[in-house]
């Protein structure tokens, strides 16, 4: 793990003693002398920023190791000074010890109390921002729940002060899937947990009619209702308002019956007002995209950290995306509180051995073009990077995707590793902040939760300034990781109050709205 690395400046890191690979801060040229525990070598060859160069002689099938952990094998002998990377090193497998519970670090501790401004609802929990959504059930509504939004008023809405716009929650799905089936009720946990989010003051949902994901079952299987607490003091909350297209008369008198609807909520949505908030009401998801070979090094390794921060206050840091904690999940189970916790994670890891084995695909196709052109070279490698968002605190859950998350700490989401549907998880689950970090330069942005996009390098953070929150490429420059994630963590509260995130300030975060289908189009 490389949550305690603090790299001084210098042209290569080797993270941990027994690595026998380094990893480069700067493109250097062949020729480029680099010094190791007291020993000079010659770069047999120019690497780019982010790429590992071989500390020493490598034999063929020996290990390459990286953050003291295994990342692949040398596929061939592999002289001192030389680029590793696919052309070299290859990601066989090999038996990992779990060692459940063996490692469980003790509960960190605060120095003191941090808050935030945050919308307090009626149930204890606490909104970062307070949106009116149109929830569509199915894709044959997505059209008409934008064309609600976009219908209604501006000068109207903008008398809202606190609300923080009107949001079209659309996708690709909701029909063709087996009726009551897993992927019938993992839409309807993603949809309800949209409309129950702290960051929704109101909603209303828009359906077709016809359609396999019917707001009924919806309502049945999920309990929801209209207003989830917008404020102190408000009565009862009201039934769910449900529009279909079918039974309004067609599209035009659909989108009239929304904007009377939207009119009729958004006076109780606007009840609401930021308050104080303790740090612990924060649910925050962590991700990564587009990462590179900094990535385990700078920004993920910070992460880590305000993570760490996060739980000592008593919030929840959430870590997702099992396929890239595939490899260094060995890591995690040492972690988990108790032996039930470690296992569900494992039981996840092994589905997807399943899942990718039924489709003639393996996990370690990961990482994409991008990270090998980042410098990431095996699954194992992007995913002992991609694990230190999670920090250093005991794993206390595990969750199946968009499941609710109740527990506090540190705990994890089973979702894939493509970013939007991630993303789209961890939302539905309850998190209301998001930190993102990215080595290539990912765009997303998220509604209704504000994501602060960090970039794990100083030619990335510079290049793309518009769209990065913050940079922790300082790291690579001498500032230590500890520093670099307080700066994170202050971030947060800031963003949590009300400050904008540039995806924000663009306008992002609509159309990356995307559930995990895992079943059959039928």
């Amino acid at each position: 793990m490389a949550t305690n690395v603090s790299p001084k400046k210098s042209d290569c890191v080797l993270l941990r003693p027994e690595d026998n690979v380094a990893i480069c801060a700067r493109h250097l040229p062949a020729g480029h002398l680099l010094s190791f525990t007291g020993r000079t070598i010659s770069l047999r060859e120019p690497v780019k920023l982010g790429h590992k160069v071989a500390s020493r002689d490598l034999k063929k099938g020996e290990p390459i190791r990286k953050y003291g952990q295994i990342i692949g094998f040398a596929s061939e002998a592999i002289p001192a000074g030389s680029w590793v990377h696919v052309h070299n090193c290859k990601a066989d497998l090999f038996e990992r010890d779990y060692a459940f519970s063996s490692e469980v670090p003790p509960p960190p501790k605060a120095d003191r109390e941090r808050t935030f401004m945050g919308y307090v609802r009626a149930d204890g929990r606490v909104g970062t921002r307070n949106y009116v959504a149109l929830i569509s059930t199915v894709n044959c509504s997505a059209s008409t729940a934008k064309l609600i939004a976009s219908a209604f008023p501006k000068d109207e809405l903008e008398r809202y002060a606190n609300v923080d716009g009107l949001l079209p929650i659309t996708h690709k799905g909701g029909c063709a899937m087996q009726y009551d089936g897993p992927d019938h009720h993992q839409l309807n946990r993603v949809l309800a947990g949209v409309a129950r989010h702290p960051n929704v003051g109101a909603y209303v949902i828009i359906g077709l009619g016809c359609e396999v994901g019917q707001a009924s079952h919806l309502l049945k299987t999920q309990r929801l209702v209209a207003i989830e607490g917008a404020g102190e003091g408000l009565q009862d909350p009201a039934p769910a308002l449900v529009i279909n297209i079918q039974d309004a008369g067609g599209i035009r008198k659909t989108i009239e019956a929304g904007v009377r609807a939207i009119r009729e909520i958004l006076p109780r949505a606007d009840q609401a007002k930021r308050a104080p908030a303790p740090a612990a009401k924060l649910i925050l998801a962590t991700q990564c995209g587009g990462s590179d070979g900094n990535s385990g090094i700078t920004a993920n390794p910070a992460l880590g950290v305000a993570s760490d921060l996060l739980v000592a206050q008593g919030g929840t840091a959430v870590l997702a995306e099992t396929t890239e904690i595939y490899g260094a999940e060995h890591l995690l189970t040492r972690r988990a509180v108790n032996r039930r916790v470690g296992e569900k994670l494992v039981e996840r890891i092994r589905w997807w051995e399943w899942y990718t084995g039924v489709f003639g695909a393996e996990i370690n196709n990961n990482p994409t073009p991008g990270n090998k052109e980042g410098g990431l070279t095996t699954i194992y490698e992007k995913s002992l990077g991609a694990v230190a968002k999670g920090g250093s605190t005991a794993l206390t859950e595990v969750y199946q995707y968009a499941e609710p998350i109740t527990a506090q700490g540190f705990v994890i989401m089973d979702t894939p590793g493509y970013d939007p549907v991630s993303m789209t998880g961890l939302i539905a689950g309850g998190a209301n902040i998001g930190v993102f970090t990215t080595g290539r330069g990912s765009v997303y942005g998220s509604k209704p939760v504000p994501t602060i996009k960090v970039a794990t390098n100083t030619p990335l953070y510079e290049r793309m300034e518009e769209d990065m929150d913050l940079n922790a490429g300082v790291i690579l420059e001498g500032a230590p990781v500890e520093e670099v994630g307080r700066r994170i963590f202050e971030e947060m509260l800031a963003v949590a109050s009300g400050k904008k995130t540039k995806s924000e300030e663009q306008g992002l975060g609509e159309e990356e709205f995307i559930p995990w289908s895992v079943g059959p189009v039928l």
